[in-house]
């Protein structure tokens, strides 16, 4: 049987202004990292036992 999902946590203060502001203004990614990125999903999901299409 699966565990229960906890509580998600709330944050305050300070982290909590830091995680919108991550959130407003996501990292840049190269079309270069993006590709490599792909790539290795795609590579991770070829060895993958778990079938998406079950």
């Amino acid at each position: 049987m699966a565990r229960p999902i906890k509580e998600t946590p709330i944050l305050y203060g300070e982290d909590a202004r830091r995680f919108e502001e991550l959130m407003k203004h996501p990292r840049k990614v190269s079309s270069k990292e993006l590709e490599r990125r792909e790539k290795d999903y795609e590579y991770f999901k070829s060895i993958s036992k778990f079938d998406c299409n079950e």
